[in-house]
């Protein structure tokens, strides 16, 4: 890794870190306006609280070791149901989201070798009675 990617993705991270903590935390504290906005999506306020867990417990696991994949696909996730619902229900200003959602792609691309970890739990030797 170069000097430049160090301080990209450390940047990344620590943008990417503030805006969900404070995002999932306004969630789970019930901040108005995020209550408004859950109930003008209309899933019901049982949703932002999950996003708010989801966001939170993210930003946790994209500081942990050999788990940042895992925290940076769960924020590309969510990020691209924020652009979604965005622009399907609340309006179109889905520009931070957007925003959100390419740092967090960034971060998960720069992680995607700790996928290889999942190949050792996942990978089954076939028997010779299985074809």
């Amino acid at each position: 890794m170069n000097k430049y990617n160090k301080y990209l993705l450390l940047t990344s991270k620590v943008l990417v870190s503030a805006a969900f903590l404070g995002a999932g935390a306004s969630k789970l504290a019930g901040v108005e306006m995020m209550v408004a906005t859950y109930d003008q999506i209309g899933f019901g306020q049982w949703f932002r609280y999950v996003t708010g867990i989801i966001e939170i417990g993210s930003v946790i696991l994209l500081w942990l070791s050999s788990k940042q994949v895992f925290g940076a696909a769960l924020l590309v996730c969510t990020m691209f149901g924020a652009v979604l619902v965005h622009y399907f229900i609340l309006g179109p200003s889905a520009v931070p989201a957007i925003v959100l959602g390419l740092l967090s792609a960034y971060i998960l691309y720069y992680y995607r070798g700790q996928l290889s970890l999942l190949k050792k739990y996942w990978t089954f030797e076939r028997t010779s009675n299985e074809y």
